[in-house]
C-alpha cells in the first residue's frame, strides 16, 4: 500500500498555511510544522532502519489500558464525575485491540457500574452521584461490550425509562443531561442510544417530537450545533445525525449539506480531521467526524437504517463497496504517526510540546482507525501498516462492537421491562 507522505513532491506540493497574519494561521502553521517533523522522522526511519509501514504500538497500548482499569494517577482526580466514561473508553479500546477481559475484570466492572446506578434510574459519574445522561450512555455501552448476562442485568430498564421522562422537555422533544440541567444534542443522542440498546418499551412515546428539534440544530454550514443557532461541531454533528438515524427520521435533515461540511473537515496536509471550521486537527474527530461518513453512505445506497436488532447488521455489513468520500490512508497515517504515545502507550490529540496521552483520545483514535480500515472497496479492508495493525470493527452508530450491539438488543427485546 502506497503511503501518501511517500509520494514524490508531497511536502512541496501539499496545501500548506503560508500566511501567519492571524493567531489562527500561526497556530495552524505551527501544527503543520509539528506534523511534518513526525512525517519526516518516519520517512527517515524507513531508510535508516528498514521500517516499512507505520506501526500500531499494540503491546504498549494494552499495557497502558489494562493498568488504567486497576489504578489511575492523581492527575485523574478531575475525572471523578466521569468514572463510567473511563470504564467505557478503556473497555472499548481493549475490544478494538482484540483483548479479552478476564472474568475477574468483568465482575469488577459490573459491580462498580451497579454502584454508579442511581436509585431513581440512570447512572451517575460515580457511586452516590446524581444521574446524568453522559455517564449513563458510557455505562450502558461498557456493559454491552462485556457481552455478559451479569452485565445486562445491571441496567434497571424500568427506572431508566422513568428517569428519561424526567429530563425530557415535552415542549420540543429535547433532553437535558440531568434534572434541571442544560438541554443539548449530546443529551438527546445519549438518550436515543441507551433507549435503543436497552430496547425500552416506551421508546416511540419518549421521542415523539425529538427528531424535529434535532433537525433544527443543523446550521447553514451543514453540520449540527449543540442547540438551535449554535456553531456546527464534529461531535454534535455525529450526535445529531446518529439520533435521526436511530429514530428513523434521517430524511428531515439536509444530508447533502452535512456531507459537504463533513468531508471538508479532513485536513489537507495533516490527513486527520478537525472538529470545526478554522480549528486544529484532533485525533478524537477520527471517530466523531469519521463515523458520519459510513452512516451517510449507508443511507445513500437507500438501505433501511432502523429495524431493531437488524440495525447493526445493515450498517456493519454494507458500509463497504463504495467510492471513498475521503482519504482513508491519510487519516490512518495521521493517527499512527502523530497521535501514538511511543513511550507511554495510548493516544493524544495532536503533536505538541509535552503532549500527554489519555483514555478519551485513545478510545476515539482507535475507533476512528477501525472505521478507516473498514472503508475498502469491493468488500476489502484498507489497513495502513498491514495485518499487524488491523483492529476489530466498531459500529458507527453506538461505537461498540457490532455483535455487542446485536446481542444486547436481542437480550433486552426478550425481557419484560
Amino acid at each position: 500500500m502506497s503511503l501518501r507522505i511517500s509520494q514524490k513532491g508531497f511536502f512541496t506540493n501539499a496545501n500548506r498555511t503560508r500566511n501567519v497574519d492571524t493567531t489562527t494561521n500561526r497556530e495552524q502553521r505551527e501544527c503543520e510544522e509539528a506534523v511534518e517533523k513526525l512525517f519526516q522522522r518516519f520517512l527517515h526511519q524507513q531508510t535508516s532502519v528498514g521500517l516499512k509501514d507505520p506501526p500500531l504500538l499494540r503491546d504498549k497500548h494494552l499495557t497502558y489500558l489494562l493498568k488504567g482499569l486497576l489504578h489511575l494517577s492523581s492527575s485523574s482526580e478531575s475525572l471523578d464525575a466521569s468514572r463510567p466514561w473511563l470504564v467505557y473508553w478503556i473497555t472499548q479500546s481493549l475490544y478494538l485491540l482484540n483483548e479479552t477481559l478476564s472474568n475477574d475484570f468483568i465482575d469488577d466492572i459490573c459491580d462498580f457500574l451497579h454502584r454508579c446506578q442511581h436509585p431513581d434510574g440512570g447512572f451517575g459519574g460515580g457511586p452516590g452521584q446524581v444521574a446524568h445522561l453522559a455517564p449513563t450512555y458510557a455505562a450502558v455501552n461498557a456493559l454491552c461490550l462485556l457481552r455478559n448476562e451479569k452485565a445486562y442485568k445491571v441496567v434497571n430498564r424500568k427506572k431508566l425509562s422513568a428517569w428519561l421522562k424526567t429530563i425530557l422537555d415535552p415542549t420540543n422533544g429535547s433532553f437535558s443531561l440531568h434534572v434541571d440541567g442544560e438541554s443539548d444534542i449530546r443529551a438527546t443522542y445519549c438518550a436515543a442510544s441507551v433507549a435503543t440498546l436497552c430496547q425500552l418499551e416506551d421508546l416511540p412515546d419518549l421521542f415523539k417530537n425529538t427528531a424535529e428539534w434535532v433537525a433544527s440544530c443543523q446550521t447553514y454550514e451543514g453540520g449540527f450545533g449543540a442547540c438551535p443557532g449554535a456553531e456546527a461541531h464534529g461531535g454534535y454533528s455525529f450526535c445529531g445525525y446518529a439520533t435521526l438515524l436511530l429514530l428513523d427520521r434521517e430524511s428531515i435533515c439536509d444530508r447533502d449539506s452535512l456531507l459537504r461540511w463533513t468531508v471538508n473537515r479532513q485536513m489537507s496536509f495533516e490527513g486527520g480531521f478537525q472538529g470545526r471550521t478554522n480549528k486544529l486537527v484532533d485525533g478524537c474527530y477520527s471517530f466523531w467526524v469519521g463515523a458520519i461518513l459510513p452512516l451517510i453512505q449507508a443511507v445513500q445506497r437507500k438501505m433501511p437504517v432502523r429495524d431493531s436488532q437488524d440495525l447493526f447488521e445493515i450498517l456493519d455489513k454494507n458500509i463497504k463497496n463504495h467510492q471513498p468520500l475521503f482519504d482513508t490512508i491519510a487519516a490512518q497515517e495521521y493517527v499512527l504517526l502523530c497521535c501514538q504515545g511511543e513511550k507511554t502507550g495510548g493516544f493524544t490529540d495532536r503533536p505538541k510540546t509535552e503532549a500527554r496521552t489519555d483514555f478519551y483520545h485513545t478510545c476515539y483514535c482507535l475507533s476512528g482507525l477501525s472505521l478507516f480500515q473498514d472503508d475498502g472497496q469491493d468488500q476489502t479492508t484498507a489497513v495502513c501498516g498491514g495485518d499487524s495493525n488491523a483492529l476489530r470493527n466498531t459500529h458507527p452508530l453506538f461505537n461498540i462492537g457490532p455483535e455487542c450491539a446485536r446481542e444486547a438488543m436481542d437480550h433486552y427485546s426478550k425481557q419484560k421491562q
